[in-house]
């Protein structure tokens, strides 16, 4: 594959404490990939450092082969979406859109068939000469967006766009963004905290945790076969059980319950509808308590204070990470 985007060490520092430290990341062209961590892991400042509104302390950042560290971001080319969209209230849509287009030297007249063109893309022709002051969150979502890829950027950056949106929306623009992403053929860096968004979108993951990369892979490799202990817990909900000397990973949709017979004997403690899944959390001594999902739809179903018997189809041997 070749590559798009590439960074080779880079390292940002505040004083002594390390936001981004020795990051190695390779992205190819027309690759979506997703950093995802913690509050604080330094995902935000990566992609800012990429962008060029975060200098590194060390390290390269090379587009497309070309040194790009020390170009400003008016003249990387890259485009971020951010987070509150940064929007020019005063302006129309279609303004919002070819803004970036005077700086490249395209003629209004240009500009304005390039911007007609983008919006007629995006779904939004019909708001053309509204301010974006009017417009709905999804909306305006879909104005940044579209004000980035006229640009035609050789990598687009996106930091946590959904985020201010509510779950529905979220998920509908979600797959808009795919969807826009595997037609146009473009690469894009995606920065969320949102666990579920990332393994939607991603064609790869990175997992960050304090400034370092924890894990790297497609979406399936890394839910299934966390390397540590801390992803395993941050991506999904995870039971981590130590017996016979191991450290075993087990998902909640891989448990069982039987008023029966099992690994564990338990009371359930609290159970937990949402929609399609039951959660039942189950109590099995020593201050120790186990997540079941179960489908909302099955006749096995158990009440709180009952003893039930917890057992698992397959676990993962895991490091302390």
């Amino acid at each position: 594959m070749t590559m798009s985007l590439e960074l080779r060490g880079l390292c940002r520092r505040y004083g002594e404490a390390a936001a981004v430290d020795g990051l190695d990341l390779a992205v190819g062209k027309g690759e979506f990939v997703c950093i995802l961590g913690p509050s604080g892991c330094g995902k935000t400042t990566t992609i800012g450092m990429v962008g060029g509104f975060v200098t590194p302390t060390r390290g390269r950042i090379l587009l497309d082969g070309e040194d790009v560290t020390a170009l400003p971001p008016h003249v990387r080319p890259t485009c971020t979406v951010f987070q509150n969209y940064a929007l020019f209230p005063h302006m129309t849509v279609l303004k919002n859109v070819v803004y970036g287009l005077k700086f490249r030297g395209v003629s209004a007249k240009q500009a304005v068939r390039a911007g007609e063109a983008m919006l007629d893309m995006m779904g939004l022709p019909l708001l053309r000469d509204r301010r974006v002051t009017d417009l709905s969150g999804g909306e305006q979502q879909r104005v940044a967006l579209a004000r980035a890829l006229i640009l035609k950027p050789k990598v687009l950056l996106l930091d946590e766009p959904l985020s201010n949106l509510d779950a529905r929306l979220r998920f509908t623009l979600r797959k808009e963004i795919k969807e826009l992403q595997t037609r146009l053929g473009i690469t894009m860096l995606y920065v969320t905290h949102d666990q579920e968004e990332a393994l939607g979108l991603a064609d790869r993951m990175v997992v960050m945790n304090a400034g370092r990369i924890e894990q790297i892979g497609v979406p399936e490799e890394v839910y299934t076969r966390p390397r540590t202990a801390f992803v395993a817990r941050f991506l999904g909900r995870a039971n981590l059980i130590r017996e016979n000397g191991r450290l075993v990973l087990v998902r909640p949709e891989d448990m069982t319950l039987s008023p029966l017979a099992g690994r564990y004997r338990g009371t359930v403690a609290l159970r937990q509808f949402s929609g399609p899944i039951t959660t039942y959390f189950v109590d099995v001594g020593k201050s120790r308590q186990l997540e079941v999902d179960m489908l909302s739809t099955s006749e096995a179903r158990h009440s709180v204070g009952e003893v039930v018997y917890v057992d698992w189809r397959r676990d993962l041997d895991m490091d302390e990470g």
